[in-house]
């Protein structure tokens, strides 16, 4: 039994081989990749857009770009731009010194969080200028039309200065349990959102989450979570099971992928579990947020400084 217990897990609340659950997965969100901003409407009646907006305030990306950028202007010299972006080996020594700020935002295909950060960090305005942005946001994600997506709607958005020339943004492809394309200790700050529950893996996602990231560095997760107020809880349930899976079916022909994804909520972490994995891979000072009522949670912790 033990042994048939590792080789399973859950796909909603079905139960699937384990090398069988990201392939099912992947396929959802190819489903709905182009839908993608509908299908977070249906799943929140709208309110995805205000969680991702205070999530992204909760990062302090703001305050952190603007430090950076002052320091990167004091080390370099305000006229060393042009000299720099004839040079890829300065390009990539800057990216590894206290005056830059690298970010990763992990199954972030479609940019949701990327483009808050672009905007909240000044990056868009810093893409006028010469020479490698010493902000970078890399979004990665396990599924390329995820990705396609993310990256057509960043040129539309924003141009394509931000992608190929100051290099603020990039899409890589990529899977949260195993991030074999970044080294240990390469980020500042780590992003999921809406994605955690949909990895095969959590712990090892978690684990290298601490990985890549530096000492001092941050874990920030956004995810669907439990609702621990019993008349709200049975509103929420209500909703998600007789009404999501129908709007699925009339606004993207697709009940299917939308059942999924209300069963994978459920099937999920609460907020203190959550806490406790975080806790075992690693992290310090692990904490959570509710955000309405317990139907997402932000969850927070920190990479220790004295790690090597």
């Amino acid at each position: 039994a033990a042994a048939a217990a590792e080789t399973t897990t859950h796909f909603g609340f079905e139960t699937v081989e384990t090398n069988e659950k990201e392939g099912r997965v992947k396929q959802v969100f190819e489903n709905v990749a182009e839908s993608y901003d509908v299908m977070n409407d249906v799943m929140s009646g709208g309110l995805h857009r205000l969680w991702k907006d205070y999530f992204v305030k909760q990062t302090s990306v703001e305050t952190m770009a603007q430090m950076i950028r002052r320091n990167h202007n004091h080390d370099r010299g305000d006229d060393d731009d042009d000299d720099n972006n004839n040079n890829d080996d300065d390009d990539d020594d800057d990216n590894n010194t206290a005056s830059s700020l690298a970010i990763l935002d992990v199954a972030g295909g479609t940019g949701d969080i990327a483009f808050r950060i672009i905007e909240a960090t000044g990056c868009l305005e810093r893409s006028k200028s010469s020479g490698r942005d010493p902000v970078s946001i890399t979004v990665c994600d396990i599924n390329t039309e995820m990705l396609r997506v993310g990256e057509r709607r960043a040129r539309q958005r924003f141009g394509n200065a931000l992608l190929d020339d100051t290099q603020a943004l990039s899409f890589r492809e990529g899977n949260a349990q195993d991030l074999v394309n970044f080294p240990d200790n390469s980020f500042d700050l780590y992003t999921i959102a809406f994605g955690l529950r949909n990895v095969t893996d959590v712990d090892g996602a978690l684990r290298e989450a601490y990985r890549v990231l530096k000492p001092g560095g941050r874990f920030l997760c956004l995810e669907f979570s439990q609702v621990p107020q019993p008349l709200l809880r049975s509103v929420y349930d209500m909703y998600s099971f007789h009404v999501i899976p129908q709007m699925g079916q009339l606004v993207a022909n697709d009940r299917a992928s939308y059942q999924y994804l209300v069963e994978s909520i459920r099937k999920f972490s609460n907020q203190t579990d959550l806490v406790q994995r975080m806790e075992q891979a690693g992290f310090e000072g692990s904490t959570y947020t509710n955000l309405t009522g317990g139907i997402v949670a932000i969850h927070d912790g920190w990479k220790s400084m004295e790690t090597k």
